[in-house]
């Protein structure tokens, strides 16, 4: 019998051996894995930065992990980051495939796309929206509008504290939605209400455990677990821009675009008869993926900056909204263009991003061929996990970077500068899409809320907690705030 048992412990040692993840040559180092699990154990689910960290300072700027059996590289400072993502770009801009985004999006999401596909819906997708008026005085009209709805409801309020978390969501929503589709919603319409809650779900589903479970143990994929919503949830919104296309398809003008399906429809027409590398499906994603960035990214942003701006109120006060005023005078509205003339007030928001650090680990990159990285070779395929937030708190790139201080955003005159290490949108040719698209945003809206209103911490509500809710799509913690009208509204 003990012969037996030794036997049959032998053989599980030699099967969990076989089982366990070996690094190629002269990979990155890293943990060792576990069999099956790989390094997943060791990473906490409910926020994994603080482990990445204190793995970097054991194993340096570049090291490698394993999600069950894949082998994923860490990225780590700004140096690393820029050689992987700026000077070899062209390795390091493929996607991962066989993730769980990859099956929700039937791998046909844009941020999914193979580089062919992913290049030409990029250029469509810049070109498309510039000729919409991105970065041109339509799209600030389309802000402010927005704009002034927000600022009509938050009167209502009447200077009681407010959760502006879904005032902030809609109108963000609207936003895209107008450039999208050429609509904007009630703020109590259901539809916008599915559409935002849709959208959140899936972003708290698929940047936590029950994703990494989903990537990690392909076994577990079909059974009724949390991550099966994220399918649904993806289905139903899917069903819901199809319809929306099927309906331009009926009531266009080839020729006269009213928004960007219109656009992408004629673009297909003018490939016809095979449309190329458009086709109504990945149109369909396109407009998903689109609507989520211009939802999500934008709506925590703004949140984060009124959070930031209503506990520190001299900055607010005495710095900014002098600024503004000073800038603006008499003068109805605000132009993008304003910008160049608030340099504290852009420093001010430059720094909100860098600590609200909206997308803490990036969008997982992976490499199109063979490559090296810090003197490490990386094959084709590999997974590629760029830790953003190394590179927003670095402490040789920022003199307090820890604490909310504009001052890192500006020179010795007092002139708004940008220093390389803000890398709030990432970097290089998959840099994010709707970079332009939410500068515009945040200043608009900031300066529209800040000219109207004093943003005011609820003398009775306790110490605010400034640390952001962990998630691929990070969020400032649920706060109310006390949005009073100034001396002279304008």
């Amino acid at each position: 019998i003990m012969e037996t048992i030794l036997l049959l412990i032998g053989v599980c040692c030699i099967i969990m051996l076989l089982l366990k993840p070996q690094r190629p040559k002269n990979f990155p180092p890293g943990p060792e894995p576990l069999p099956v699990f790989g390094n997943v154990l060791q990473l906490s689910m409910k926020n994994p930065v603080r482990d990445l960290e204190e793995l970097s300072g054991r194993y340096g700027k570049v090291y490698s992990l394993f999600l069950g059996w894949r082998p994923a590289v860490v990225i780590h400072g700004l140096q690393a980051v820029r050689e992987a993502l700026v000077t070899r770009a062209v390795d390091f801009a493929g996607r991962p495939q066989g993730m769980m985004i990859n099956h929700v999006t039937e791998n046909k999401g844009v941020l999914h796309f193979p580089v062919s596909v992913w290049r030409e819906h990029r250029r469509f997708a810049l070109a498309t929206m510039k000729n919409f008026g991105l970065g041109k005085r339509s799209m600030e009209e389309r802000i402010l509008e927005e704009t002034t709805h927000i600022c009509n409801c938050l009167e209502k309020s009447q200077g009681r504290p407010v959760d502006p978390l879904s005032l902030i969501h809609s109108a963000a929503s609207n936003i895209i939605c107008s450039v999208l589709f050429g609509q904007r919603y009630d703020y109590n319409d259901d539809v916008l209400a599915f559409i935002i809650n849709s959208f959140k779900e899936n972003a708290q589903i698929a940047n936590g455990a029950w994703a990494a479970i989903y990537d990690t143990f392909p076994l577990l994929r079909r059974l009724p677990l949390p991550f099966q919503k994220v399918f649904k949830n993806y289905r139903d919104l899917k069903m819901h821009t199809q319809a929306i296309v099927e309906q331009h398809k009926h009531t266009r003008v080839p020729g006269k675009p009213r928004d960007v399906v219109d656009c992408y429809l004629d673009e297909m027409d003018k490939r016809a008869p095979d449309g190329g590398l458009l086709d109504e499906e990945r149109l369909v994603m396109l407009l998903l993926d689109l609507h989520f960035a211009g939802t999500d990214t934008s709506s925590n942003s703004i949140l984060s900056a009124i959070l930031y701006l209503a506990t520190h109120s001299h900055i607010q006060g005495e710095l900014c909204q002098r600024e503004i005023d000073r800038v603006l005078g008499e003068s109805l509205s605000v132009s993008f263009e304003d910008r160049h003339r608030m340099p504290f007030l852009m420093a001010t928001i430059h720094e909100t991003q860098r600590l609200a650090n909206i997308a803490p680990l990036g969008v997982f990159h992976a490499t199109t061929r063979d490559t090296k990285l810090m003197g490490y070779d990386i094959p084709e395929g590999t997974l590629i996990i760029t830790n953003l937030t190394s590179v927003l708190f670095e402490s040789t790139s920022w003199e307090r970077p820890n604490d909310f201080y504009p001052g890192h955003f500006l020179d010795e005159d007092g002139q708004f500068v940008k220093p390389d290490a803000f890398l709030a949108f990432s970097a290089g040719p998959r840099v994010c899409l709707g970079e332009l698209l939410a500068r515009m945003e945040l200043f608009l809206i900031l300066v529209s809320l800040l000219r109207r209103f004093l943003l005011v911490w609820p003398e009775d509500a306790a110490r605010p907690d400034l640390t952001p809710v962990f998630g691929g799509i990070q969020s400032p913690r649920p706060y109310r705030v006390t949005f009073r009208l100034r001396a002279k509204p304008c």
